[in-house]
């Protein structure tokens, strides 16, 4: 994989195949993706797609001594304002400073448009670097400056000199691709571009007094570099780390929450180890190519399932598979000893899940193990990183997963004909959900664990509670109406998919996919 000599990431439909307007029995799934048959992804009715720039801030927003320049109208960008607080309470429980968030905005307006927006760019850049002195200034490049045609390379390679700062543009327009996650793609190519690299042999090999460089090499050598894109909690990382060092393995996590010496100090850790493949591989990708660094990219460690698997493999790697299978059973029955009245509380829910891929079907295993039912997926699209995570789940092969980025009308109609108990989604994006009267359960939350095994009682601790006081959103579906006409309950979530497409039973056997 070598993509950085372009402008920025291809996008994922191209480089992945992925695809984000289906509809198809869970049965279907794996043969659909070895197939290549994810469909055209178009729709003839099209209400909302997700915005590839702001999910770039989500991940930009945490760096250390770091200021985000948002080249584009003011608005775009202004959701941080609503993350600043989350962001600074993150970045201090893991630094141990009084760092908050900076973002700036260029503020593009009509003038801009017509005569472009780089000199305005170039004040906003002089600027920030006088006034703050970060160590890194981030510029994620909007729609407007993208379809004006502003040429943000020229203008940081005039400026690299003239600044403190190291300049790292992020091309991460909003239109740009139907698969929101191409916005992880566009923040990895920007940092590896001008962040990451070996430090100079002056600094990385200075001499040292061979048992203390001994030491160094050993811990090394037993470094995992946990990548931790912002859909994971602290407490999910403290979780983490206790499991990795019951192996005696160092865990590291990155690139959330790190500053500019460590893009390339994590260059040398053992081990990358990816928490979701469809965050991560176009780093880790490209890292194995141009340094050599080994990567594991498998399942998501949410659920007994998959955190069992996930451990084994990053043991594995190691020569410690027998030391994580006894530390799996030890966990696995101090679980089991603690979770029957809550199973108790589950018997005969059914739950719908929707967001990233790979997150619903691993949270659809955690929440079989409880003792809830699955009923349906809507995944924000589908590409092979699903795979592994699938094969550590068990639901009726006629169980709908419908792929669709945002479409809240058709999530609608997916919750009216399959009637759930229980909705569990992104927070966020659930508001139309709450006005159908569901309790809810967020995805994943910055505020407490969902991974490993304390992350099972955790969400089992908390989706007790959710289901038992559900009297607001029943009340909320009483007095406020839905916003949609007749019409759209009346049809199905896939009326509005187009062409050819993997979606009547039996369309897809396994003989026409050559299985």
């Amino acid at each position: 994989m070598d993509y950085l000599k372009g402008l920025a990431a291809p996008d994922r439909c191209e480089r992945l195949g992925a695809g984000v307007a289906l509809s198809m029995g869970c049965g279907q799934i794996q043969g659909a993706i070895l197939a290549g048959a994810l469909g055209l992804n178009r729709r003839t009715y099209s209400q909302t797609y997700g915005c590839q720039f702001t999910l770039s801030l989500s991940i930009i927003n945490t760096f250390q001594r770091t200021v985000l320049i948002a080249h584009g109208p003011v608005g775009c960008g202004a959701c941080s304002v609503a993350n600043a607080g989350s962001i600074k309470k993150f970045k201090n429980l893991r630094q141990a400073t009084n760092e908050g968030l900076i973002w700036v905005s260029t503020n593009l307006g009509e003038s801009e448009v017509i005569n472009g927006g780089e000199n305005k760019l170039r004040q906003t850049i002089l600027e920030v670097d006088k006034l703050f002195r970060p160590e890194i200034i981030i510029i994620p490049v909007g729609c407007v400056p993208a379809i004006i045609g502003d040429d943000v390379e020229s203008l940081v390679a005039a400026l690299a000199n003239q600044v403190s700062a190291k300049l790292v543009p992020v091309h991460s327009a909003g239109f740009k691709s139907k698969v929101m996650a191409t916005a992880y793609d566009d923040v990895y190519h920007g940092v590896l571009k001008n962040l990451t690299g070996k430090l100079p042999l002056e600094a990385s090999e200075q001499l040292l007094d061979p048992i203390e460089e001994g030491r160094r090499r050993l811990a090394l050598s037993r470094t995992v570099n946990v990548l931790n894109v912002f859909s994971m909690s602290y407490d999910d990382e403290r979780e983490l780390r206790r499991l990795l060092e019951a192996l005696d393995l160092k865990a590291r996590f990155f690139p959330e929450f790190t500053d500019r010496g460590d893009f390339k100090t994590v260059l040398d850790g053992a081990l990358n180890v990816s928490l979701c493949g469809t965050h991560d591989d176009y780093y880790l990708e490209h890292v194995k190519s141009l340094y050599g660094q080994p990567f594991i990219t498998d399942t998501l460690p949410v659920g007994p399932r998959n955190t069992a698997r996930w451990l084994k493999l990053v043991a594995g790697f190691f020569g410690e598979t027998e030391r994580a299978e006894r530390l799996i059973a030890a966990e696995e029955a101090a679980l089991n000893q603690v979770l029957g009245p809550f199973r108790q509380a589950f018997l005969g829910k059914k739950a719908f899940l929707s967001g990233g891929e790979v997150r619903v079907v691993a949270t659809a295993e955690l929440l079989n193990f409880l003792g809830l039912t699955v009923v349906g997926f809507k995944g924000h699209h589908l590409d092979r990183f699903i795979l592994p995570a699938w094969e550590q789940l068990e639901v009726p092969p006629q169980t709908v997963f419908h792929v669709a980025t945002q479409q809240p009308s058709e999530q609608i109609s997916l919750i009216n004909r399959l009637k759930p108990d229980l909705f569990v989604g992104h927070a966020g994006g659930n508001n139309i959900t709450a006005r159908q009267g569901l309790p809810i359960l967020p995805l994943f939350s910055n505020a407490y664990g969902y991974m490993g095994y304390s992350g099972i009682f955790e969400v089992a601790r908390r989706l007790r509670r959710i289901l038992q006081n559900g009297a607001f959103n029943r009340n909320l579906a009483k007095h406020r109406p839905l916003p949609y006409r007749k019409a759209f309950y009346d049809c199905e979530a896939d009326a509005y998919l187009e062409g050819p497409r993997p979606l009547s039973e039996g369309q897809l056997t396994a003989q026409n996919l050559g299985q």
